[in-house]
């Protein structure tokens, strides 16, 4: 993938579970991976496994400005097997190395995902509507968030 555009907003649950539309439903389930010393973390670099209705993906986003971040993603069982597979796929050269003391669980989310292509003059944009839970170590928070992800177009458009 390489590229990232999103926005992300704070979502009513009584507001986005009334909207109607044709609606592709995913269930998720998220982890989120950095190494012991945090090394992942000091440079806002996201690695993390998702299961998208039963399927694993491993991913990696780095940081980037205006909305924009580098993301790259690949279907692996394991987050320690998809790190060559990412390299191979263009994300940053010292991710091995940044990952060679291990990975650890950090937090994680588990929610539905409501999804729907927008298309409008001069592109495509996802909008996702993401309910349920984040989880830490001691603790559960809800989650309710919109999400809209540019799939291809222009920024501007």
């Amino acid at each position: 993938m390489g590229t990232e555009y999103e926005r992300k907003f704070k979502g009513n649950p009584a507001v986005m579970e009334s909207l109607s539309g044709p609606w592709h439903t995913i269930a998720m389930e998220t982890t989120y991976y950095d190494t012991p010393s945090r090394a992942l973390s000091a440079l806002r670099y996201t690695l993390r496994r998702r299961f998208e209705n039963g399927i694993s993906v491993c991913t990696l986003k780095t940081p980037g400005t205006d909305g924009v971040r580098g993301e790259w993603e690949t279907e692996c069982e394991h987050i320690v097997d998809a790190i060559p597979e990412l390299c191979k796929l263009g994300c940053p050269a010292d991710l091995p190395q940044l990952c060679a003391e291990g990975l650890v669980p950090l937090c994680g989310a588990r929610f539905t995902r409501k999804t729907q292509l927008l298309t409008f003059p001069g592109g495509t944009a996802e909008l996702a509507l993401d309910t349920g839970i984040l989880f830490g170590k001691e603790k559960e928070l809800p989650l309710c968030e919109i999400e809209l992800e540019l799939k291809d177009g222009s920024r501007k458009a």
